[in-house]
């Protein structure tokens, strides 16, 4: 067979493996997801382009995606609950199963008409957690879509939030700190009453006559390793993008100068709660990656 001939076959395979990355993550609810309570306070509408979560006085509701994914970029538009949102929390986040899990998280606390919602995030890595960053956001989160990313590759964890960065979570195992790594991780997302905690440490209460309470989805994007059957290391696990030009941007992504003058931006106007300034928390010393970790 001439060099030609080779050549023209090795395109042909690499654009028919394009297009069933491309639609591997399509980014429609009926493929992607599947809901995991809730019965019908959870729709998937517009044939699979928009989902809504609902609350009631019963029940909240969620979903899960049908992928396992170790590392790769997720991206998810969600328009969060409007008006009166106290008690009520919103989660957005990538979690493996067991007692030493590895989760990365996106939690949205709902708050009293008029107050701000706290964004809450955290790493679990190996089952421990605790390592919470709370945020103020910088608009209206109820009033129209807006992009949440996590970033997730051997080197660090990104968040960010229509594409601004909030907050690296850098691997430090050369130190003693465990990161996320080896366990393949869904992606989840809920609405539920946590009222005896979530608004003002659980002084505000949920107020049942708004119910119910929408919470709302679209755009969902993944370009990410999908984790085989049979491994779950991302070197064989099956590439899909929605865009060849970023599929593989975020394997090595970091901040340039331009992003981490944005996260200084965020981080000082609009950070909340830092556990890495909390000394009351840990009179014994901060733990060892608030010491370490750099952008």
């Amino acid at each position: 067979m001439s060099s030609c001939n080779i050549s023209r076959m090795l395109l042909l395979s690499l654009f028919i493996t394009s297009l069933l990355a491309i639609t591997a993550s399509a980014g429609n609810f009926f493929q992607d997801f599947d809901i995991t309570f809730g019965d019908q306070r959870a729709k998937i509408l517009e044939g699979g382009q928009f989902l809504t979560l609902n609350l009631d006085k019963y029940s909240g509701s969620g979903f899960k995606s049908k992928n396992e994914y170790l590392f790769g970029r997720i991206d998810m538009q969600i328009k969060l609950v409007p008006g009166n949102s106290a008690g009520t929390v919103t989660t957005y986040y990538l979690s493996s199963e067991g007692p030493t899990h590895d989760e990365i998280d996106f939690e949205f606390l709902g708050n009293s008409s008029g107050d701000p919602y706290t964004l809450h995030t955290n790493v679990f890595s190996q089952g421990k957690g605790d390592r919470e960053q709370q945020f103020h956001l910088w608009f209206d989160p109820t009033t129209a879509f807006h992009t949440y990313s996590f970033v997730w590759n051997s080197q660090r964890i990104i968040f960010f939030v229509d594409n601004i960065p909030i907050r690296v979570f850098n691997n430090l195992e050369s130190f003693g700190v465990p990161f996320p790594k080896n366990q393949p991780m869904r992606i989840y997302s809920s609405l539920w009453n946590a009222d005896d905690w979530a608004t003002q440490g659980g002084r505000v209460k949920t107020d049942w006559t708004q119910a119910p309470f929408t919470a709302s989805y679209r755009n969902f994007k993944a370009n990410a390793c999908v984790a085989g059957s049979s491994s779950s290391s991302c070197g064989v696990a099956t590439v899909a993008s929605t865009d060849k030009t970023q599929q593989s941007a975020w394997q090595t992504q970091t901040l340039d100068a331009a992003g981490r003058n944005r996260l200084r931006w965020v981080q000082q106007k609009f950070m909340v709660y830092n556990y890495c300034s909390d000394l009351k928390r840990f009179p014994q010393g901060l733990p060892v990656e608030c010491k370490r970790s750099r952008f």
